[in-house]
């Protein structure tokens, strides 16, 4: 696993198999991430384990060589997210990706309100996943047909959510870190938030932390990887 603790690349060989954290930045895909690792380490097999939002930040898991292979292992972990929604406000996409389309006043809101709100979001919950997914409908994203105006039926999904702390509150601004299975929608749990609160709310800031006992403390940017990997380039292994 590389870390930012790292000095060297002398024990690790890409080809064969490594775990790499990345800490991914806003605005770029977990796609172009996966893709920009590969070109640094020069190896075929890449590939990431649970899609970040563009606008998301925080980290990503990126295996190459054999550990494509376990990917599934680190998409079964939970996830570990801070971020923010803010209330009165409401989006298509639940998150900033699209404009506001409906807008409230939320300056009545209480924090027993918002407490009581807080404890309906914890164990076992049903979930609708939301219109702008990468969820496919007859082999085509659900993202796509939103785009379009289209709504497709969805099936509701199992989550859990063990954590699901305030850490702030400067309406209509609040400040969260969430603790969830896989599969789980933030901007959805957002949405819901709001609609619980009576003013409507969308996911306006996002940051993925951990992914089990792995941590973005741990992590490093796309630009700090590549810099590693041409520091050490005459100590990586041959393979590669």
């Amino acid at each position: 696993m590389i870390t930012n603790k790292l000095n060297n690349l002398t024990d690790v060989n890409f080809a064969i198999g490594e775990e790499i954290l990345i800490d991914k930045h806003k605005g770029l895909t977990s796609f172009s991430a996966a893709h920009r690792v590969r070109g640094a380490v020069k190896v075929k097999k890449v590939g990431h384990a649970g899609t970040l939002d563009p606008e998301a930040t925080g980290l990503l898991i990126i295996c190459t060589g054999k550990k494509t292979k376990e990917i599934y292992k680190f998409q079964d972990l939970d996830k570990t997210y801070t971020g923010i929604i803010k209330l009165g406000y409401t989006t298509k996409s639940f998150d900033a990706e699209t404009e506001i389309e409906f807008q409230d006043d939320c300056s009545s809101i209480t924090l027993e309100m918002i407490e009581e709100a807080r404890k309906s979001f914890f164990g076992n919950l049903t979930q609708l996943p939301p219109m702008y997914s990468a969820i496919k409908h007859n082999g085509k994203a659900l993202y796509k047909y939103a785009r379009k105006g289209v709504e497709v039926e969805r099936k509701p999904r199992e989550i859990f959510i063990s954590k699901f702390e305030i850490s702030k509150i400067d309406l209509p601004y609040i400040h969260f870190e969430i603790t969830c299975s896989k599969g789980t929608y933030i901007r959805v749990i957002a949405s819901d938030f709001g609609d619980k609160l009576g003013c409507g709310g969308y996911l306006y800031e996002l940051r993925r932390t951990k992914i089990g006992d792995f941590s973005v403390d741990d992590a490093l940017t796309v630009l700090e990887f590549q810099d590693l990997i041409k520091r050490n380039s005459s100590s990586l292994n041959s393979d590669n």
